[in-house]
């Protein structure tokens, strides 16, 4: 499928993964419009070819208002699903049980957003006129290799993270009669905001713990595998392992 002349959604489009996927995206000729919290959005810089839109990706309204705009213009094809959340708790820990309230929290931005984000960009992109295979666009979601080596503190992260991939299968399913394709990156330790916070030390551990490439991956390197799914017309209802052959141990 061609970027050129369409239109795209990434969430959380404002830092990290998101705002590498917006570039990679924009620079191959798309119209892209990131979607974020207001507060994010603040302080992200501006790019060419790439339009920030205030939006929570939990709150249906908002996104359908997002979807709405992304495709008044150019028609709507790519939509990638970075928004997510990571905070960590166990179920029972020193302070007592896991908050009930976290962990819907955790479910509600990287399962229920990506599903809400998912199904109202569809509804779009079924409406646009299909190229000479008959495909109209392609979703790519974000899970995580915690979707499969969940590690302690990770309950409600792995949860989500689980869904996303088990969901990926059936929503390919659903909406191939439309020729939409949906994948799924399940990408390992990536160095994004998330990280920010941490020592030296820790961020070299971390990175030691790959196989090889022995390093944190860059969100380029997202980026780049989402534009490689985009172009990759038969890639269907997969889920794609990015880690360096990393499987995470219990801590």
């Amino acid at each position: 499928m061609q970027l050129n002349d369409s239109s795209a959604i990434v969430t959380g489009g404002a830092s990290g993964l998101g705002a590498a996927t917006a570039r990679a995206l924009a620079a191959q000729g798309a119209e892209v419009f990131a979607l974020d919290l207001p507060a994010a959005i603040a302080g992200a810089p501006a790019v060419d070819g790439v339009t920030l839109v205030a939006a929570d990706v939990t709150d249906p309204a908002q996104v359908r208002a997002a979807v709405q705009t992304a495709g008044a213009g150019a028609a709507l094809r790519t939509v990638v699903n970075c928004a997510g959340i990571a905070p960590s708790a166990r179920i029972l820990g020193r302070s007592g049980v896991h908050d009930p309230a976290l962990f819907d929290t955790v479910v509600r931005v990287n399962l229920l957003g990506t599903f809400l984000v998912m199904s109202a960009a569809a509804e779009v992109i079924a409406q646009q006129t299909p190229d000479a295979q008959g495909q109209r666009g392609v979703v790519v979601n974000t899970a995580s290799i915690a979707a499969y080596d969940g590690q302690v503190g990770q309950v409600a992260y792995a949860a989500s993270k689980s869904a996303v991939v088990g969901m990926t299968l059936p929503a390919a399913r659903d909406l191939a009669s439309h020729g939409i394709r949906v994948c799924t990156i399940a990408p390992g330790i990536v160095d994004t905001p998330m990280l920010a916070t941490v020592s030296d030390e820790y961020r070299a551990n971390l990175a030691a713990s790959v196989p090889f490439p022995q390093r944190l991956c860059d969100p380029i390197e997202y980026a780049q595998l989402v534009t490689m799914i985009v172009a990759h017309d038969y890639l269907n209802g997969e889920t794609i392992r990015m880690d360096g052959a990393l499987r995470m141990g219990p801590r």
